[in-house]
């Protein structure tokens, strides 16, 4: 072997390169010079049968030609797929002056609907809507809310918590949308009156559960509001909500470290033949929890408990959503299916009122 070896196939192996015309063909050249019985392959083979001094000659030209084969394969390559895309292109051109397909109109979310009707509900009894960010402390959280450090729902099990900051004190993904009444209570002085719709977060996945969701709460506190108060407001949002004028009830006493006393809300209905029917029947659905707010959490938020009291309630959007629209896995809520949102889909002027129903 002498080094004019290198040079004669490095000079034919370009021109094969650049005489392949599709993407198959200059595979096949790859292959007979890079391959495993490819002309390169056998001359770094031969290097074994050279004497030490032709080998220190031989390897860093026949590397070099490896290498510069390789880019030329590489670079014929990428210009006969770009030429292909172009062409591609080219043939596939859109024509601007055929009619539009036809589409259907946007339409708007559930949960964005359900939010709207709530808001606007609570609105007309007079409450004001506040917002509050979605990672939190754990006072906010936890701490000022009267959950004491072995509740479970301060375990990883059930609570999204982020990497620790230098200090060690560790983040969280808020899991409730308490928080923002413990931020507006800390904020400004009695009396308060909010609604509090957003996103909270919670580890669970199944058909009624989701690792996001929607909840809205609601936080009245003054110097006079009382338990009939809270059921009365409630009672009111619950038959605008369904549109159900006569729409049965009762309240059961409950536990929630926050609310001392504390209940959740029940509306009739019926499960005949397997048929979930609100309003009717000798049935009970629980769609909320509620209560007084606990004395130590308005002291925890340095509001004077001997002088002010309320009450508090929770409402899950998507879960209300399901039960008042017959949507069965709440788990499609957030697939980002448009057959499913064109079914579910609303209107823009879909406005909710107190009197109950959608005005149009």
């Amino acid at each position: 072997m002498t080094m004019q070896d290198p040079t004669e196939t490095e000079t034919e192996l370009l021109a094969a390169v650049n005489g392949a015309d599709t993407l198959d063909a200059l595979e096949q050249v790859r292959i007979g010079a890079l391959g495993r019985k490819g002309r390169i392959t056998d001359l770094m083979k031969s290097l074994g049968g050279m004497s030490p001094d032709e080998r220190r000659a031989a390897g860093p030209a026949l590397n070099g030609l490896k290498d510069r084969i390789s880019s030329a394969i590489d670079a014929r390559r990428e210009a006969m797929e770009t030429s292909g895309l172009e062409a591609r292109l080219r043939q596939e051109g859109i024509d601007v002056t055929l009619p539009v397909r036809p589409e259907t109109n946007g339409s708007v979310h559930p949960v964005s609907q359900v939010t709207e009707e709530l808001v606007a509900i609570f609105a007309d009894m007079g409450f004001e809507l506040a917002e509050g960010p979605d990672v939190e402390d754990d006072f906010h959280n936890f701490t000022a809310l009267n959950m004491p450090p072995e509740h479970p729902a301060r375990q990883m099990h059930d609570t999204f918590y982020l990497t620790p900051d230098e200090s060690g004190a560790q983040r969280l993904l808020r899991t409730h949308t308490s928080t923002v009444q413990i931020r507006t209570m800390m904020s400004r002085p009695p009396p308060h009156r909010i609604i509090v719709p957003g996103r909270t977060y919670r580890s669970d996945s199944d058909m009624t559960h989701t690792p996001m969701f929607h909840q809205v709460e609601g936080l009245v506190i003054d110097r006079a509001t009382h338990m009939g108060h809270l059921k009365g407001c409630l009672i009111e949002f619950a038959r605008a909500f369904f549109d159900i004028d006569d729409l049965p009830y009762r309240f059961r006493p409950s536990y929630f470290p926050f609310t001392e006393p504390s209940a959740e809300m029940d509306i009739g209905c019926s499960r005949a033949d397997g048929e979930l029917r609100i309003g009717a029947g000798d049935d009970w659905l629980e769609i909320l929890g509620c209560g007084m707010v606990n004395p130590r959490v308005l002291e925890n938020c340095g509001v004077d408990s001997s002088v002010y009291q309320g009450f508090a309630f929770g409402v899950g959007i998507d879960r209300i959503a399901m039960l008042k629209y017959g949507i069965p896995d709440l788990r499609s809520f957030f697939e980002s299916d448009l057959r499913w949102l064109r079914h579910y889909g609303f209107s823009a002027l879909d406005v909710p009122t107190l009197a109950g129903g959608l005005a149009r």
